[in-house]
């Protein structure tokens, strides 16, 4: 008979003891509980101990967490978090170097507990780390300690960042403005400020006076990683809190100092992979310098703005510079206009007689003004060639190059998110970014004359202007989604799939969908879906088995902290528990925490979860929405909450876990998988009928025969 809901048996250890074997009482009160572990053991003041994990992270026993406690689960007698911190609390403060230096390792340690550290502070714990950091000049183990002792208190949000003091802040900006300190302490400090700019405006301007981006250019030089990580880290917080302005001077700067080939070579293209935290900085760096160009993306042509209709007027002196020079002395007020107008339509501006009406969308606003302004001039011979060859052919067969434009900018904006957010978990950046100066206008500058050789492939008119605009759309997505690594490799794959190469993409798959839509093949598609869609359920349950690296995110940053979950070879248990960065795939054995799949009740996603529910509701977090999922178990309906690390792992986890559960996979993952599964199996169930059309209804069945004497009777042989 299995054991009620309200009891776990598990093991508790002391040193120097024999464990005890014994059934924890869910609804006893944990006092009694400890008291009873003592009197076995004989211990007096039982007051004085607690019970913790004697694995993993080794948290404290509260009547909060108990029954977070499992059958199985090993517990350890330990001194009370209230006595343990009082001990530390005098440790530090010790005269005895051994004796503090200790101290301050046990309190680093202790201090990831919730419980210890309201203990801790309680005591104005804080107070001693700020004297020992402040006052002190040592650099070397004890001040590891410190500072590592102090990021794991001030990560329970006990105490504002705000109250540190001012000579607090420049004894750690010090420390990694120093060249003589250790890598450990410059990594603890970086994150220490990592940790405080985006809390308040005052400790942002505090950091940016005084770590010069010099400084940090010089830590993301660096060979050690984990360091240069930091300084990444610490560089985007800085971008992130800044005003769009001082935003703008730091692009600005990091430009000049050429931080975007130092990335591409140095990090991007280095011997060491590049870890997901580095690829979402890089991600945050794009979206970043991308973002530089909302406001002008924003901004509508203001045709009173003699700098703005100076930009215009060069793109035409610059396409007819000896027609306009012979017009200005030989032709009337009246006439130049004329001809003004006349080549601005040769231009492709809709509004020939005044082209700023053209600009007044926004967006692309301006933007597509800048663009073109920057073809003519980087480029020029592609300019005059695009300009002249158009204006010499058919009025109907020109493509008009400021209307094309206008509207390739507002596709690049689209596909690159200019004006977007930057996401919190997203990683995925351009590595061609870094590899260009100027990468939006290069990367227009291109698109532009792929819309000309676009335009004569298709010997499109005026009216099929939205459909060439859409091949070059799906041209360049289709291009991008190969992440290509130059510009130039860009510019290639671009070219080379031309107009009758998507022509071949569409037919295909659009044979593919007049395949699949017969009926006779979509009867065979509902026989097939069964099977297929068990080879899916098999195939997230192996994923869940090999398991999954997820990472803690609060809602105030990115974590460092990182846990992995898999499920047992046999599908009864899910495995969980806290790792190192760095380790791939830990032992099932290492993962001390457990939950019985009998034991899940339900899954919740997105909204539902209660993670998501204590985040601001911001629309910095909608991408932490999309990622969330949440397992509830138990009577007592705890969750165990994820935030997965891509779009990608979300499906695959939430459709195992609805397996677990006996129930439908939901995710879009699955259909995309049923859709390429049963592709695949009805082209080769259909191998044989290649080029034989299908009828809709099959044929008719024969009447009967008259008579069935061809019938051979067998009765009369045997005889």
């Amino acid at each position: 008979m299995p054991p009620p809901k309200d009891v776990v048996k598990i093991a508790i250890q002391m040193v120097g003891a024999i464990p005890q074997l014994i059934e924890l009482q869910q609804t006893k009160p944990l006092a009694s509980v400890i008291k009873d572990v003592c009197d076995a053991w004989s211990l007096p003041n039982a007051e004085r101990y607690a019970l913790q994990y004697a694995d993993g992270r080794q948290t404290y026993i509260t009547e909060s967490n108990r029954r977070d406690i499992k059958n199985g689960s090993i517990l350890r007698l330990t001194t009370s978090p209230d006595q343990e911190a009082e001990r530390l609390y005098i440790g530090i403060q010790s005269k005895n170097v051994d004796v503090k230096t200790d101290s301050l390792k046990k309190l680093a340690s202790l201090s990831q507990d919730v419980t210890f550290a309201q203990e801790f502070i309680s005591r104005n714990g804080l107070k001693q780390i700020y004297s020992i950091v402040e006052e002190g000049n040592d650099t070397g183990e004890m001040l590891a300690h410190t500072l590592k002792a102090f990021t794991e208190l001030m990560e329970h949000d006990f105490v504002s960042w705000e109250n540190l003091s001012t000579v607090f802040i420049k004894k750690i900006v010090s420390y990694v403005n120093m060249n003589a300190v250790d890598a450990s302490i410059q990594q603890l400090s970086l994150s220490i400020l990592e940790n405080m700019v985006p809390t308040s405006r005052l400790l942002f301007e505090v950091v940016k006076k005084e770590v010069t981006l010099d400084r940090l250019l010089t830590h993301l030089q660096v060979t050690n990683a984990q360091l240069q990580l930091k300084a990444m880290a610490l560089l985007i917080a800085l971008l992130l809190s800044a005003s769009d302005t001082e935003r703008r001077d730091m692009m600005e700067y990091l430009r000049e100092k050429n931080i975007r080939q130092f990335i591409h070579k140095n990090i991007i293209h280095s011997s060491e992979p590049l870890g997901d935290e580095m690829a979402h900085y890089l991600y945050v760096l794009q979206s970043v310098s991308l973002n530089l160009r909302e406001h002008r993306m924003k901004m509508s042509m203001d045709p009173y703005s003699q700098e703005q209709r100076d930009l215009l007027q060069s793109l035409r002196q610059t396409a007819f510079e000896l027609e306009s020079e012979a017009a200005a002395g030989t032709f009337s007020t009246e006439r130049r206009r004329s001809l003004c107008a006349k080549e601005f339509r040769k231009l492709g501006f809709l509004n020939n007689s005044n082209p700023a009406e053209d600009l007044r969308r926004a967006p692309p606003g301006l933007l597509a003004l800048d663009n073109m302004v920057y073809f003519s001039r980087n480029t020029p011979n592609a300019y005059s060639r695009f300009i002249l060859e158009n204006s010499s052919r058919e009025d109907k067969h020109e493509c008009p190059f400021a209307r094309s434009s206008i509207q390739l900018t507002l596709i690049l904006c689209e596909i690159l998110h200019i004006g977007e957010p930057c996401s919190e978990t997203a990683q995925a950046f351009y590595p061609m970014f870094f590899g260009q100066d100027n990468f939006f206008e290069e990367l227009f500058s291109i698109c532009i004359q792929l819309v000309n050789k676009t335009w004569k492939e298709m010997r499109a008119t005026q009216e099929d202007f939205d459909k060439v605009m859409q091949v070059v759309r799906e041209q360049i997505t289709r291009t991008l989604s190969l992440k290509p690594t130059s510009l130039e490799l860009f510019k290639t794959r671009v070219n080379a799939l031309n107009y009758s190469e998507i022509l071949k993409l569409r037919q295909t798959e659009r044979l593919h969908q007049e395949e699949t839509l017969a009926v006779p093949v979509l009867e065979l598609r509902e026989k097939l879906k069964p099977e297929l869609l068990e080879l899916i359920r098999q195939q997230r349950l192996l994923h869940l088995c090999e398991g999954t690296l997820f990472r803690k995110i609060s809602s105030r940053r990115r974590q460092d902290k990182l846990w992995y979950c898999r499920l047992s070879p046999n599908h009864k248990v899910l495995h969980y528990g806290d790792v190192e960065e760095g380790v791939q795939s830990p032992p099932i054995e290492s993962l001390t925490e457990k939950i019985p799949v009998a034991d899940m009740k339900m899954l919740l996603v997105g909204k539902e979860c209660p993670h998501t529910k204590e985040k601001s509701s911001g629309k910095q977090n909608k991408d932490v929405l999309e990622l969330a999922f949440s397992i509830v178990h138990d009577v007592e309906e705890y969750c165990l909450n994820f935030i997965a690390p891509t779009r990608y792992e979300f499906c695959l986890w939430t459709d195992g876990l609805n397996v677990l559960l006996g129930k439908e996979m939901t995710s879009e993952r699955t259909q995309t998988d049923l859709d390429v599964l049963l592709s695949m199996e009805l082209k080769l169930r259909l191998l044989d009928l290649e080029n034989i059309s299908i009828p809709d209804n099959p044929p008719p069945i024969p009447k009967p025969p008259s008579n069935l004497n061809f019938c051979y009777d067998f009765s009369h042989a045997e005889q």
